[in-house]
C-alpha cells in the first residue's frame, strides 16, 4: 500500500498544493496509525514513523511485557519478549514493526480519509496563510462562475467570491472573462478560507493609480485620498513631495494615457484628480472643482463647512443628484452645505433682522453681535453668558437678559412659523377637496343620458309620423 518512494510523491505533493512536507508526513504518519486502529481495536498502543533514509513510513505496536498475558493485543510474555531483545525485563514496553499489507480494506479506505481530510486541511491553512497578508492588494483572475449573483473567482490556486453588492452597477461577467480586483477580507472558514474581493472600494481605484503612476508608487506623488460612488464618478487627492512636479499632470499622463487606463479598468467611470492642500477650505474648495467659490464658513467643532457659490455655478458645485458635494464630502471629511450667494444673502438678512426684533437688542448692537459671528435670534439664544460679557457695553445682568430674550423671542416664532405651516397644509387640503369635489361633480354630469322631448313642438327637422307631404303651393 505505501512505497519506497513515498518521499517523492510528498515532495510532488508539496510543490503542487503548497503544503508543508512535515505537515503531509504528519498526516500520512496519522492515517496509518487510523488504520492500524480500525484493524486491531482502540486500545491497541500503535506508533507511526517516517524514515527519511528509507522513504517509507513503519507502523510498530507496542506492547507491555508480562509474566502471564492476559490480554494478548497489549501485553507479550517475557519469554516471547526476551527473544525479540535479550535484556527486557517485566513492565518494559517492546514494539513489533507491523506488516501494513494486511490492515485490509476497510483499514485503507479508512487511512485514504484521512489522508483526504489532513490535506484539504493543510491546503485550507496553507491558502489562509499565503492570502491573509495580502489584503488591499490588486489580484487578477478568471470568472469561473456566476452563483445567485456573485461571481466565483479562480485565482489560481483557490476560488474567490466577489459578492453582488461589491460589483459595479450594469458590469457583467461571463464565464472565462480575465477579471481584475481588490481583496478585500480572508475568512477562515471550515469549508476553506473564504477570500472576498471587491471593485467597487476606494482603495482600488488607489492602488490602480500605483500601477500606473510610477511616481506614486516611487513615493514623490502621495495619494491622499479617494471616494467613488463606482460605476458613475469618483475624486482622488494628490499631493507631491517635489515641487518640480505637478501631481495632478503625473497622474492624468500624457494627452491623458495614465488616466484613462484607470478609467477604462473602471469601466468608464468618471474621475476627478484633484490637488490635496493642508488646508481644508482650500481642500474643500478643490474637492468641489469646478464649481468657484466665494466664501466658505468654518465650524471645527462639528467639522462642517458652508460654502457659498455665484448663483450660476450652484447646480456645478451640488451636481446632478447631490452627487459632486457629497463625493466631495467623503474625499475631505468634512460635512459640506452649499448655498448660492442670494440664499445666503437673504438668510443673513432675516436673521439680522430676527436678532432686531430681540426686544432689547436694536440695530446698533445687532451689528455688535454680527461682528462677534451671532447671526440670528436663535445663535443668540445659544450663546453664553462669557461669549456675550466680551462685547463692550454688557455686563453679564445684561446679557443673561439678552440670552432669555431671544430664547422667548425663538420659541414665538418657532411656534408662529409651525402655526403659519399648519394653516398653509389645511388650506392646501382644503384646496384640494374642493378640486376633487368639483372633478367628481363634473364626471357625474358628463356621465347622466341627456333628456329626450316631451310634447314639445316638432323642429323644423321633426317630421309627425302620419303628417301628409304638402304640394307646392298649400
Amino acid at each position: 500500500m505505501f512505497i519506497a518512494d513515498i518521499k517523492r510523491v510528498v515532495e510532488q505533493v508539496s510543490r503542487d498544493k503548497g503544503i508543508d512536507v512535515e505537515i503531509l508526513i504528519r498526516a500520512l504518519e496519522e492515517a496509518l496509525r487510523s488504520a492500524a486502529r480500525k484493524k486491531f481495536g482502540s486500545k491497541v498502543d500503535i506508533e507511526a514513523q517516517y524514515s527519511p533514509d528509507t522513504g517509507e513510513i513503519e507502523v510498530f505496536q507496542f506492547k507491555e511485557v508480562v509474566e502471564e498475558v492476559t490480554e494478548p493485543d497489549l501485553q507479550i510474555g517475557i519469554e516471547e519478549g526476551r527473544n525479540l531483545d535479550p535484556d527486557c525485563e517485566v513492565g518494559d514496553s517492546l514494539g513489533t514493526k507491523m506488516d501494513t499489507s494486511s490492515f485490509g480494506r476497510i483499514a485503507a479506505q479508512s487511512a485514504k480519509q484521512v489522508i483526504i481530510q489532513k490535506m484539504k486541511d493543510a491546503e485550507r491553512d496553507a491558502v489562509y496563510s499565503s492570502y491573509i497578508d495580502r489584503k488591499g492588494e490588486v489580484i487578477n483572475g478568471i470568472v469561473q462562475r456566476v452563483d445567485r449573483g456573485n461571481i466565483i473567482v479562480n485565482l489560481g490556486s483557490t476560488e474567490a467570491i466577489l459578492p453582488t453588492r461589491e460589483q459595479i452597477p450594469r458590469e457583467n461577467y461571463r464565464r472565462g472573462d480575465r477579471i481584475r480586483a481588490l481583496i478585500l477580507d480572508v475568512l477562515y472558514d471550515t469549508r476553506g478560507p473564504q477570500i472576498v474581493l471587491s471593485r467597487t472600494h476606494p482603495d482600488l481605484l488607489i492602488n490602480l493609480f500605483k500601477t500606473e503612476v510610477p511616481e506614486i508608487s516611487e513615493g514623490i506623488v502621495e495619494v491622499k485620498g479617494a471616494a467613488r460612488e463606482p460605476g458613475s464618478r469618483a475624486k482622488f487627492a494628490v499631493s507631491s513631495n517635489d515641487s518640480d512636479i505637478d501631481p495632478v499632470g503625473a497622474c492624468v499622463g500624457m494627452k491623458g494615457s495614465r488616466v484613462q487606463n484607470v478609467v477604462q479598468e473602471l469601466r468608464g467611470e468618471k474621475i476627478d484628480i484633484i490637488t490635496w492642500h493642508v488646508d481644508a477650505a482650500k481642500y474643500v474648495c478643490n474637492a468641489l472643482a469646478p464649481a468657484e467659490i466665494a466664501r466658505v464658513i468654518i465650524d471645527e467643532e462639528n467639522r462642517s463647512m458652508e460654502v457659498i457659490v455665484p448663483d450660476e455655478f450652484l447646480s456645478v458645485a451640488i451636481g446632478k443628484r447631490g452627487q459632486n458635494v457629497r463625493l466631495a464630502s467623503r474625499l475631505t471629511g468634512w460635512h459640506l452645505d452649499v448655498n448660492s450667494e442670494s440664499r445666503y444673502d437673504e438668510m443673513m438678512k432675516q436673521g439680522y433682522e430676527s436678532l432686531v426684533n430681540v426686544p432689547g437688542v436694536g440695530s446698533g448692537l445687532a451689528d455688535a453681535f454680527v461682528e462677534k459671528g451671532i447671526y440670528s435670534a436663535e445663535e443668540l439664544a445659544e450663546s453664553t453668558v462669557d461669549e456675550l460679557t466680551d462685547i463692550r457695553g454688557i455686563g453679564q445682568e445684561k446679557a443673561a437678559l439678552l440670552i432669555e430674550s431671544a430664547q422667548q423671542y425663538s420659541v414665538e416664532a418657532a411656534q408662529l412659523a409651525e402655526a403659519r405651516r399648519i394653516e398653509a397644509a389645511q388650506a392646501a387640503e382644503a384646496a384640494a377637496e374642493a378640486e376633487k369635489a368639483d372633478a367628481e361633480e363634473t364626471e357625474e354630469a358628463a356621465s347622466e343620458p341627456e333628456p329626450a322631448d316631451a310634447g314639445g313642438e316638432a323642429t323644423d327637422e321633426t317630421v309627425a309620423p302620419d303628417a301628409e307631404p304638402l304640394e307646392d303651393g298649400q
